[in-house]
């Protein structure tokens, strides 16, 4: 994409590209990319607030990135996203307000998605894996269970993994010793750590990791070898994570355009499931 048609949040993103950022100011960055239209007229005690981080992180952040302190990055930024903060929604309660989050980051998704190319390739190593395991645990199990069940349709092994424990990395190895060459992972705050020690044993046994993440600064990137970021919502008690379950279906939608029976199992299923009554409409 030119720099004229990119968005906000992926202009800010290629900023961070290529910096060795700590834990600290990864979250920092991912804050940021969140919050993107709003960043440039925030202040450093403002910024720190919305990172979860002290003022001090926000500047030593800010020299990271190559500018002599938070008011040059200030500066640069609101010359790289719009002009004006994004719109007031004071007028909504907290339930619509945590709606109009999530349709926004359903709106950074698909502007992600206007180079579709990451997912193509997701799509093509996933589909050539036979078996194919997918992770995901914790707050990510719904994620993985959902894209296992469909993806299951259409690709002859599929292996759900959403239970940690001792035996993961035995799935693991299970997994590649069957011949499978890629491993897919979902992985969503707060990031179990035997997810993230499972997708490095993962590399090591040979396995190309696909991961769906919430952010491209997420503790888990440093283990994948291709990264799709999804944001999730965090304006109720729990996070909400429609972004990353239709990423997921998307990636199914990749993954089929590269498997040249998918068609043909589909119309098998629906002609067994008729002849079975399965389902009432």
């Amino acid at each position: 994409m030119s720099g004229g048609t990119e968005s906000p949040a992926a202009r800010l993103q290629a900023l961070f590209e290529g910096h060795r950022l700590t834990p600290t100011q990864r979250r920092i960055a991912h804050s940021m990319v969140r919050r993107a239209a709003d960043v440039p007229f925030l202040s450093s005690v403002e910024l720190a607030e919305l990172a979860g981080v002290s003022q001090p992180s926000v500047t030593r952040f800010a020299v990271a990135l190559g500018f002599d302190g938070y008011p040059a990055l200030r500066r640069h930024l609101r010359e790289v996203v719009p002009a004006e903060p994004a719109p007031e929604t004071g007028s909504y309660n907290e339930y619509q307000q945590a709606v109009e989050a999530e349709i926004e980051n359903l709106r950074h998704l698909a502007e992600v998605l206007a180079d579709p190319r990451p997912v193509r390739q997701a799509g093509r190593v996933l589909a050539g894996s036979r078996p194919l395991p997918v992770l995901g645990l914790r707050a990510a199990a719904a994620q993985a269970h959902g894209f296992a069940y469909f993806a299951a349709k259409v690709h002859t092994d599929v292996r759900l993994l959403n239970e940690g424990g001792t035996m993961l990395h035995d799935r693991i190895d299970a997994a590649a010793r069957a011949g499978a060459s890629a491993l897919l992972c979902f992985a969503l705050p707060r990031y179990p750590r035997e997810v993230v020690d499972a997708l490095a044993h993962a590399k090591e046994t040979g396995l190309t990791v696909v991961t769906v993440a919430d952010s491209p600064f997420a503790p888990v990137a440093k283990v994948s070898d291709l990264l799709l970021p999804a944001a999730v919502g965090t304006g109720l008690a729990f996070d909400t994570a429609c972004a990353p379950m239709l990423l997921g279906r998307v990636l199914l939608e990749a993954m089929c355009d590269d498997l040249p029976d998918a068609q043909a199992r589909l119309e098998e299923f629906d002609a067994k499931a008729a002849a079975r009554g399965l389902f009432v409409d």
